[in-house]
């Protein structure tokens, strides 16, 4: 299913890192979000197939925390030697025990990676082509002010519970922890609140394209 509100389109006007709007030619940038199992991966891919710009926001966030990242000095500056590998550069594994269940450290940590990611992202906006579309590829849409005013569309992706919870034990996980994580993330309901386009992905991969060759029609022309 692919639900569109003609109602609820975005109109974001799209901005600077420093909120100043952005004027002319400019490619359609749209947002995709969805929880964990839900196979948003899957529809990038597709969307990539279809000649759209993928921005993977997660390899955006392990870069600006790499060698020479715009947020690692901060980063060491914020959390101490303890989260310093010898070699000098970011144990994430110590960095992921200091802001696991403490909501102060992960605002703390994300006030840091935000805007560095942001720059990233606003890069690779400039870069593209003025007639291209430009797939903002990013969890944590509704859970976070990543990447706002940037896109001008949000494209939602939505699973049952059961069949991601089935998903992630493919990978690995076990159901109680995938529940959790699941559980910690935004709901359907909030990400729908802020969608243009919803797609359902609890079927084939068949259908999946089909769902997303009827987006794309639509992302294609829109403004």
């Amino acid at each position: 299913m692919v639900s569109m509100d003609p109602d609820h389109q975005s109109e974001l006007q799209p901005t600077d890192a420093s909120g100043t709007p952005q004027t002319g030619p400019r490619p359609l940038v749209v947002g995709l979000t969805g929880g964990t199992g839900v196979g948003k991966t899957t529809v990038a891919e597709f969307l990539a197939a279809k000649g759209a710009i993928i921005v993977d926001c997660d390899d955006l966030g392990r870069q600006v925390v790499a060698p020479g990242g715009g947020a690692l000095a901060g980063i060491f500056e914020r959390f101490g030697p303890d989260v310093r590998s010898v070699d000098g550069t970011l144990d994430r594994a110590a960095l992921a025990a200091v802001v696991f269940n403490d909501p102060d450290s992960l605002d703390a940590l994300n006030q840091i990676t935000h805007p560095a990611i942001d720059v990233l992202i606003e890069a690779a906006i400039a870069e593209a082509p003025a007639d291209a579309v430009v797939i903002l590829d990013m969890a944590v849409l509704v859970e976070s002010d990543l990447g706002a005013g940037q896109y001008h569309r949000v494209v939602v992706v939505e699973a049952d519970l059961d069949v991601r919870i089935e998903r992630l034990g493919a990978r690995g996980m076990a159901p109680d922890d995938a529940r959790s994580r699941i559980a910690s993330q935004a709901s359907d309901a909030e990400r729908r609140a802020v969608a243009d386009h919803v797609i359902r992905n609890d079927g084939s991969r068949e259908q999946l394209s089909a769902q997303v060759d009827h987006v794309w029609s639509h992302l294609d022309h829109e403004p």
